[in-house]
């Protein structure tokens, strides 16, 4: 046998070789690999719009807790001022209420001042006629008390 036979048979066994693997292994390997490269690219690009979009929901939350935290300031606001309003509203009515009260009583006092001055002018002209019969030791008829009575209270 020839070396060079042999290295000549060697070359053309390794080219078929080189050849096979091209056309069978090489592609398949390579379609695998660019299939995970390509998994690989779509992960990162999920993961980076998912970053993306999770810092712009955590911006619309933090606008949304800034605006229902500046509406529930407003809310209070408004509940402290109604607040106050019902509080100088019903203030109002007691005062109201309080005057009516105090008007009504002091005509009451004044209705109890005036029975009671009345009813002392008839037991003053009473005393004064039975005071004045004993005096005259002589009794005057009622209808004439009466009428002494009247002119009395009328004069006090």
């Amino acid at each position: 046998m020839n070396i060079n036979l042999t290295l000549i048979g060697q070359s053309i066994a390794f080219l078929f070789f080189v050849w096979f693997c091209k056309a069978f292994v090489w592609t398949a390997i390579r379609k695998a690999m660019d299939e995970r490269e390509q998994r690989i690219s779509d992960g990162l690009e999920m993961a980076d719009r998912a970053r993306r979009e999770l810092a712009l929901s955590q911006k619309k939350a933090t606008e949304q807790l800034h605006h229902a935290k500046q509406e529930a300031a407003v809310i209070i606001d408004l509940a402290h001022k109604r607040a106050t309003q019902v509080v100088e509203q019903a203030k109002g009515i007691a005062r109201t209420e309080a005057q009516r009260i105090k008007v009504g009583a002091t005509a009451e006092m004044d209705r109890d001042v005036h029975r009671a001055k009345e009813q002392l002018r008839k037991q003053v002209a009473e005393l004064i006629i039975s005071g004045a019969e004993k005096v005259l030791e002589a009794s005057i008829d009622q209808q004439a008390n009466a009428k002494i009575i009247e002119n009395t209270v009328a004069r006090l």
